[in-house]
């Protein structure tokens, strides 16, 4: 059964703060293969003219897929999540996640689309820093497979 459309718009209330460390952002750039040294290396980073290391882009995956679990499991929503795959990722930045930063994401549904079936739901997280300043959107696309017929 197809989504309600009646749910787009519908943000969820924001995450508690997740602190970055300077460990974290090491061991996910280690985990993705990226050697930059703006992730691992304070000097590095500092050259570059930031006042700690940075993290890698994908980085804000992590908290905003979690935050993104409010909308999964939202049971007005309906979402069948034994059936969701991740369909695609996008990040826009204000500025780069840094050691220190406090972030919390609020998530909100950005659409809702069936096709053959399938449910596909745009999930949109805006993600601030403690002092309520932009730090990154971030728009996660979950698919629902069609459930299989026979």
């Amino acid at each position: 059964m197809a989504l309600d459309q009646s749910f787009v718009g519908r943000s969820y209330p924001p995450t508690d703060p997740y602190e970055v460390g300077r460990e974290k952002i090491r061991e996910f750039a280690e985990a993705v293969g990226d050697t930059n040294p703006a992730y691992t290396d304070p000097e590095a980073a500092k050259a570059l003219g930031y006042s700690d290391v940075i993290a890698p882009p994908t980085f804000v995956f992590a908290i905003t897929f979690k935050a993104a679990g409010q909308v999964v499991q939202d049971p007005q929503l309906g979402l069948d999540y034994s059936r969701v795959v991740h369909g695609d990722q996008k990040f826009a930045y204000t500025r780069p996640v840094r050691v220190g930063d406090r972030l919390t994401v609020t998530s909100t549904i950005e659409a809702i689309k069936s096709m053959a079936g399938n449910d596909i739901v745009d999930i949109r997280g805006e993600v601030h820093d403690e002092a309520g300043e932009h730090v990154v959107t971030a728009v996660t696309k979950l698919v629902a497979r069609a459930a299989e017929e026979g």
